[in-house]
């Protein structure tokens, strides 16, 4: 991957690796648990269509393309933070190893996105994947989140 110094290029960049990710964690999970690869991204459209969206099993243009751009904005703004704090310059820290500042910093804005997910923010803005998946299935979610995150700094990195 090429390096970038463009803050707004570096959070759509892993903006859209974590989007990706999450998505397809979700699906997978979906399609174990509901039968149903749209399940877990028709859920997310709650925000925007109500809470009908999450008893959708159907990949719709309505339900499914909204609930992918509204998980994609997300994470946009979710690896903005990232970027921010983690991805950028070295702020002098010692970090054990070249790895470790990407991962650490990804599992903890992972860990915040939860937490402002499922805690701070009104349920009709939460992501609604967990109308349709277990609380285990979020966990390998969240975890896409941070892998999703920390992807274009580790892949950069090694270019």
């Amino acid at each position: 991957m090429q390096k970038t110094n463009n803050f707004a290029q570096r959070a759509l960049i892993s903006g859209t690796v974590a989007g990706v990710a999450t998505a397809l964690a979700a699906s997978m999970a979906g399609k174990r648990q509901s039968g149903s690869y749209a399940a877990p991204l028709n859920a997310t459209s709650h925000i925007v269509w109500g809470d009908q969206a999450a008893l959708q099993n159907a990949a719709t243009m309505k339900y499914t393309a909204t609930g992918f751009l509204l998980n994609h904005a997300a994470t946009t703004m979710w690896a903005a933070v990232y970027e921010k704090w983690f991805a950028g310059t070295n702020s002098g820290v010692r970090w054990p190893k070249p790895v470790a500042k990407p991962l650490m910093g990804a599992a903890l804005v992972a860990a915040g996105a939860y937490i402002t997910d499922y805690h701070l923010i009104p349920r009709r803005f939460t992501p609604g994947f967990e109308k349709r998946v277990s609380g285990k299935a979020l966990a390998i979610i969240f975890g896409a989140l941070a892998l999703g995150l920390a992807a274009r700094g580790l892949a950069s990195d090694t270019a």
